[in-house]
Order: C-alpha cells, then structure tokens, then sequence
C-alpha cells in the first residue's frame, strides 16, 4: 500500500513540474500530517493600496502578475471583487451612494467594463467622449477611470438639482439642457425608461441602499413679497 501512494505522488509532482510557469514562480513542496507529499507555488498576490485611479498613460488597471486563487474561487468573482471595491472608493470620495452608482453600471452597460454604445457611449458607466473629458478620464475602458468619471459626473448632476434623482438621472441620460427646457423629465422614451429601470433597481429589496446618503429633493427656496411689502425668502 505504501508503495502506491508513493507512486501517486509522484505522478501528481510530474504533473504540476510539466506545466508552464510564470518565470518568477518557484515552488516548494512540504509533507502533511498524513505523510502525503504536497507541492505549492510559493508566490502570492501583492495587497494593493493607494487610489483605484490608473495612471496618466491610460493603461487598464490590473494585477502586475498572475493571480493565484484559493480552491473554488473563479477569476469571475475575483473582477466582481475589484469592481466592487472600485465602486465603492469611487462613491466614498464623492460622497454618492455606491448602490446608486452600481444601479447606473446595471443599466447601462450590464457590468461590461468593454461596452460601446451605438451613440459612442463606452465602458462601465457609458461615457460620451465629452463627459468623458470633462471630467479627466484618458481612458473610459479602464473600470477604475471610468467609474471615477462617471460617479463624479453623477455627484455634480445630484448637487445641480438639489438632490433630485429623477432630474438628475434624466440629466445623466439626456444631459442637462434637455432636462432644464423641460423642467423634468425630457419627452424621451428612452429617458423616461432609463430612469425608471436606475430607480427600480436602485430602490429594490436588497439593493444596499443607504437612506442616509440619499433623501428626498430639498425644495428650492423662493422669495416671496407679502401684502405689506415686506420681502420673505421660503422652502415651503
């Protein structure tokens, strides 16, 4: 029995010696405490720290090496991971509701950091070349630039109009001109139904939405002259 389980082993380290590895890998081998010879790629992956922003030249964010993943782990949860935590910086910086934000990527590119719309929209947030440039982003492919642009973009909308998120989700659609002409919502199908998926899956069960960081529209202050010419400023 004992000499099958050497073979085994054997055949197993043969294996993992076959296969193609990263120059920089090494590995190491250690007997386990039922005597089984184990071999272990000794690298692992650096934390990263600092800002999700890339760097000026454009190039797409990403691990500098291969990933090595725990058992059962997939490169696919690893990216949901990291678009998560991009989502999340980027809302944090800018003081916008990271459910909000995600409930924009959902609906306009469905999580594709890749996404072109026939418009000319691109990436995770859907960035119009002159969105994209006004707000600093070199290169709306990359997730991390992209959100930054487009959670800015967003921020500057909701302060606009004084926290209305309908406004300011037709302004993200249609721009703010056609939402000012308008007073609302633009007489755009494609507007109306845009703002109206952003809000039923910001606004679903489970969404993580945080009250606190979003509340109903402040009204505008007005002013207002009473029957004795005294000059009265209101919200109400």
């Amino acid at each position: 029995m004992a000499s099958g389980r050497v073979t085994v082993v054997i055949l197993a380290a043969g294996f993992w010696f076959a296969q193609p590895a990263p120059s920089h890998a090494q590995i190491a081998s250690y007997t386990d405490g039922n005597g089984k010879v184990v071999y272990v790629n000794k690298d692992s992956p650096k934390r990263r720290s600092g800002s999700t922003i890339s760097s000026p030249s454009g190039a797409a964010a990403g691990p500098a090496s291969p990933v090595l993943l725990s058992p059962g782990a997939s490169s696919n949860n690893w990216k949901e991971d990291r678009l998560d935590r991009i989502v999340r910086q980027a809302a944090e910086r800018h003081n916008v509701d990271p459910a909000l934000v995600k409930a924009v990527i959902t609906t306009e590119s469905g999580w594709n950091p890749q996404a072109v719309s026939r418009k000319g929209a691109v990436g995770l947030m859907q960035l119009i070349p002159e969105t994209a440039q006004r707000f600093g982003v070199d290169n709306s492919f990359d997730p991390a630039q992209n959100v930054e642009g487009g959670t800015s973009y967003l921020r500057s909308l909701l302060d606009r109009y004084n926290g209305d998120l309908t406004k300011s989700l037709a302004a993200y659609n249609a721009g703010e001109r056609a939402v000012d002409l308008s007073g609302g919502i633009p007489d755009y199908r494609e507007t109306r139904m845009y703002v109206r998926k952003v809000t039923d899956e910001y606004f679903r069960p489970g969404s993580g939405r945080d009250p606190q960081l979003w509340s109903p529209p402040r009204k505008p202050v007005r002013q207002e002259t009473e029957a004795n010419g005294r000059i009265v400023f209101t919200n109400q």
